[in-house]
């Protein structure tokens, strides 16, 4: 018998890797990928990041705010990766629902708090939607309002900000 998934025979299936060896280098080569595209696209703590709105470009505003939140503003792993999901669903929305050729990616910290604000072009404003266990999309925002202290959006007078706050320790994290 084949160990597989049902249903997908014959589609070459993901290798297991061990542990030591994913945990000794992934964090290198996300740390290369981070600084790459701090290197390509700008610093969002400087000015705003702006960033194709393809749906890749998600993972290129995940790699920013990773590199910002845990390397520079060194934050705990947590908060990263809280921010890093959040931002996820930010760009998702901007790229699936607004038909912008272009969106920004923004980042700030002042005393207890970070903010990261996510750009686009449309005015139309995102809504927070009842969520059920079996939904399969339309959870962005839920996750926002539930792993943030504070969620908006700013009308422009051409598009809009979302953005979120979270409250952060100002100690640098433990080493």
């Amino acid at each position: 018998m084949m160990g597989g998934m049902a249903g997908l025979e014959g589609v070459e299936q993901p290798r297991p890797r061990g542990s030591a060896t994913a945990a000794r280098w992934t964090p290198a080569i996300e740390d290369e990928q981070a600084f790459k595209a701090v290197e390509l696209y700008g610093n969002p703590t400087d000015e705003e990041v702006r960033l194709p709105s393809r749906p890749e470009s998600a993972a290129t505003a995940r790699r920013l705010t990773h590199c910002v939140v845990l390397r520079q503003w060194q934050l705990s792993p947590q908060t990263a990766e809280h921010a890093v999901l959040l931002v996820s669903e930010l760009v998702g929305n901007a790229v699936r629902h607004t038909g912008a050729r272009v969106f920004g990616l923004r980042m700030l910290r002042r005393r207890g708090w970070i903010r990261i604000e996510v750009r686009d072009p449309s005015r139309g404003l995102p809504c927070l939607m009842p969520v059920h266990e079996l939904d399969t999309s339309g959870r962005g925002l839920f996750l926002v309002d539930k792993l943030s202290d504070r969620w908006g959006v700013d009308l422009l007078p051409r598009g809009k900000t979302t953005w979120f706050e979270m409250r952060v320790s100002d100690r640098t994290a433990e080493r």
